[in-house]
């Protein structure tokens, strides 16, 4: 994905919750380093009393860029996904 100059742009936070590591991890990966020029930081945490994996992704992108992640990332099976956004 490309970035926009700082007008139009968001920042934002992205939560992902993986139900299934061993079925969708490496799709999960392969959309994130496809999406690598909008994520600003990322932090990975299981919790292995629950069975989740959860991710937290700090972005910068507009909201076309964001949905389009936010989306991919949705359609794969056993995760869960939500964002929040602050334009600035």
């Amino acid at each position: 994905m490309e970035t926009a100059s700082a007008a139009g742009r968001s920042v934002g936070v992205i939560a992902i919750i993986i139900r299934d590591r061993a079925h969708c991890a490496s799709r999960v990966n392969e959309i994130l380093t496809g999406a690598g020029s909008i994520i600003i930081g990322r932090m990975g945490i299981p919790y292995g009393e629950r069975n989740l994996n959860i991710i937290t992704l700090i972005v910068d992108a507009t909201t076309d860029q964001i949905g389009a992640l936010t989306g991919r990332l949705g359609q794969v099976q056993g995760v869960t996904v939500k964002s929040t956004l602050a334009k600035l």
